[in-house]
């Protein structure tokens, strides 16, 4: 594995030692954002982490190397290059095997965070069933990864150009336990409300870590992941009814363009954004650190209680 995977030193002293650390996914850096938001951001988020009390451990590939703990320099590389290739699960082979440069999705992110042996990760929003996902089958596989692979993660719902009720039931289907932190209504990353109850919530980091424990060591339970939504702040969070006026817009403009597939939320992303004269944008941020803080908090009682 040491030719695949790379822990950097922090990282690794930091697992052997049992102490809090917490994953960050890469692709908010090399796709998520615009430049120079998205090298702040990543910074931010690993200064959230650090002042829980937990280690960041930002998660990429280069040259063909899976690294666990970019450094400062490698996440200007991701932030401002022109050919990082999105990575999900399905491209980890080929990318690694192809000596190419990738940002990792909330999917590809779990799984070399399980490898590693991280159990907590903070993003801002997790994938799911796409608006017409009924039709078109286009379902993302961040949903799959949640229902195999023991890591929790810390989100702000799934992303508002989803569709939200569908992505909850596929959830359920597949065992993963969805619970509120601070609340009982399943965010939709840049609305605190989104009008679909949750019959969990905890109110603490010690609660989610207990939920974690527990979770993980049933007896010959064949346990996957759990998704802890953390409602964005509420001083930059927009109504839903501002996003779905911005989301049908976005939608439409999408279709005439024909963007479809691995393109279609980054675009839809970058259209409210837009079309919010920034408001998203600023929403998108203030989540993501948010989530970074929850994040080393439940990672920092998720290692006192383990």
């Amino acid at each position: 594995m040491r030719d695949v995977l790379e822990i950097r030193e922090e990282g690794r002293a930091t697992l052997a030692a049992g102490k809090p650390i917490v994953a960050l996914e890469s692709t908010v850096i090399a796709h998520g954002l615009p430049h120079p938001h998205n090298i702040e951001t990543a910074r931010a988020m690993e200064a959230a982490a650090r002042e829980s009390g937990a280690v960041p451990a930002t998660i990429g590939i280069l040259d063909g190397k899976i690294i666990v703990g970019l450094t400062r320099e490698e996440i200007l590389r991701l932030a401002e290059a022109k050919d990082v290739v999105k990575v999900s699960r399905a491209d980890l082979a080929a990318v690694v095997a192809r000596k190419r440069t990738g940002a990792t999705t909330v999917a590809a992110t779990m799984v070399i965070a399980a490898m590693a042996g991280i159990r907590t990760f903070a993003t801002g929003g997790i994938g799911g069933v796409h608006r017409g996902g009924e039709n078109s089958m286009d379902v993302s596989a961040d949903l799959t990864e949640l229902g195999r692979t023991q890591v929790a993660v810390v989100c702000a719902g799934a992303k508002a150009i989803l569709d939200l009720p569908r992505t909850l039931e596929v959830l359920e289907t597949l065992g993963v336990p969805v619970v509120g932190f601070g609340t009982q209504e399943f965010p939709a990353f840049y609305c605190c409300k989104s009008g679909l109850k949750l019959l969990h919530s905890v109110s603490t980091s010690s609660e989610a870590a207990q939920i974690m424990t527990a979770q993980w060591t049933m007896p010959s339970a064949q346990t996957g992941g759990i998704v802890f939504v953390n409602p964005p702040p509420a001083q930059s969070g927009l109504t839903k009814e501002e996003m779905e006026k911005l989301i049908s817009m976005a939608i439409a403009e999408a279709t005439m363009q024909g963007v479809r597939g691995k393109e279609a939320t980054p675009f839809l992303l970058r259209e409210v954004a837009r079309l919010s004269q920034g408001k998203t944008l600023k929403a998108n941020i203030d989540l993501l650190i948010s989530n970074a803080r929850l994040a080393g908090q439940i990672s920092v009682a998720y290692s006192a209680m383990n």
